[in-house]
């Protein structure tokens, strides 16, 4: 057991001790091609105690772990190294967790992020899921259950969710309700926001009316009949005709479509 300490040995003889029935298969290793991969989890909590008995925890399950004490260091090592999970915590110097969990997603960066808080203000964690987390936890907690939550997302893998929506030089922010065109602020009204939502969210793709009924307003609605055709008349004033662009088209009998690149 010895041999397990040194790296050079590390995969061979997991291999035999999972095989021989030594090491139990409840742990979390990567089986490929006939060699073990470790799951790799990068921690991000500035509390030292806290992050070292993390580190233990985690490393007692196997894990390999990496540990930042800071936002900037946590940001470093997340952009330049794949991790299989995040733990990060929101209250740290240098640059807070929402603001390191934002710019990896503005990186284009998907490891699975677990967010960990003191605050039980549910504005906080709505704040941590619009960053990009996929997951968030308060202080204090069971160590069995921080566990179980990186389990699942590390079962998940890495799936690009984008925070912003972006076609072209168009792009609309959920959380904020926010959108622009280059760098101009759009001043749309909510059924416009919703609806502007809908097309980018489903780019060259034909939408008909009665699916922008059902998403923009409801199943019940019982409005006068050209209720779509006007808002997204509303739209491209907002969206097209100040920049000389035409990209949401009409499809004469079907419905419309935001077509990518479109010129007038």
């Amino acid at each position: 057991m010895n041999l397990l300490r040194r790296p050079g040995n590390v995969r061979r003889c997991l291999f035999v001790a999972i095989f021989i029935g030594v090491w139990p298969l409840s742990h979390d290793f990567h089986i490929l091609g006939g060699y073990v991969d470790w799951v790799r989890i990068l921690i991000v909590e500035d509390e030292v105690r806290m992050a070292a008995l993390l580190q233990r925890g985690f490393r007692e399950e196997m894990y390999a772990v990496d540990v930042a004490h800071d936002g900037i260091d946590g940001l470093h090592m997340a952009s330049e190294s794949e991790y299989d999970a995040i733990v990060l915590d929101v209250m740290l110097p240098g640059i807070d967790g929402f603001e390191v969990c934002r710019r990896l997603r503005a990186m284009d960066r998907w490891h699975p992020v677990l967010m960990l808080t003191a605050r039980d203000a549910i504005d906080d964690r709505v704040r941590g899921l619009d960053a990009g987390a996929d997951d968030y936890l308060m202080k204090p907690f069971s160590f069995a259950e921080l566990a179980a939550r990186v389990r699942a997302l590390t079962r998940r893998g890495a799936i690009s969710r984008p925070t912003l929506l972006v076609v072209g030089d168009l792009r609309l922010d959920p959380a904020t309700h926010r959108a622009w065109r280059g760098e101009t602020v759009l001043e749309l009204s909510p059924k416009e926001m919703s609806l502007l939502h809908l097309f980018m969210a489903h780019p060259d793709e034909i939408i008909t009316r009665t699916r922008i009924i059902e998403h923009v307003w409801d199943f019940a609605y019982d409005g006068f009949s050209n209720v779509v055709d006007q808002y997204v008349s509303y739209l491209r004033r907002k969206i097209d005709r100040p920049f000389g662009t035409a990209n949401l088209e009409t499809v004469r009998g079907v419905g419309y479509r935001l077509r990518i690149g479109a010129n007038a």
